[in-house]
């Protein structure tokens, strides 16, 4: 399934027709409604020169979580780690943000842009522990390739 998508990714982040924003909407979508498990997709990015993350384009469910400080969540943890973080069960973290009572796992994946890290993407899932190192992979590839049109 993953290696069946990377060619759609790769042609949605390259439609030079589509804003920035507007391509990182379209793989949002296309990951939400491609992976089953993918319940909600977004990207999360660095506010300026605040260490806090602010919500970007996302597929899914809104969220209140629009802006979050490094270090608080998942995603902050990220911010600050520069490492992938995947989460099986999301009730077993003690700084876990609860965007949905539905959310089980969760997959946070830094964009590197010449080695900063800039923000991330991160996936929830409504179903326990849905991630593998394929799926790490293939956001890693993801993350890379938004990477080039940032």
């Amino acid at each position: 399934m993953f290696e069946a998508l990377k060619p759609h990714v790769l042609e949605v982040l390259r439609d030079s027709a589509l804003s920035v924003t507007d391509r990182l909407q379209e793989v949002c979508n296309l990951l939400k409604n491609e992976i089953p498990a993918y319940d909600w997709v977004g990207f999360y990015f660095r506010n300026g020169d605040l260490e806090e993350l602010k919500l970007g384009p996302y597929a899914g469910d809104p969220t209140d979580h629009t802006v979050i400080p490094f270090g608080k969540g998942i995603c902050g943890q990220v911010a600050l780690s520069n490492q992938n973080f995947v989460v099986p069960d999301v009730a077993a973290q003690d700084n876990y943000i609860a965007c949905s009572i539905h959310v089980k796992a969760e997959i946070v994946v830094p964009i590197f842009v010449q080695g900063v890290n800039i923000g991330q993407l991160d996936i929830d899932s409504h179903t326990p522990d849905p991630f593998s190192d394929k799926d790490e992979r293939f956001l890693e590839f993801v993350c890379e390739e938004v990477a080039h049109i940032l």
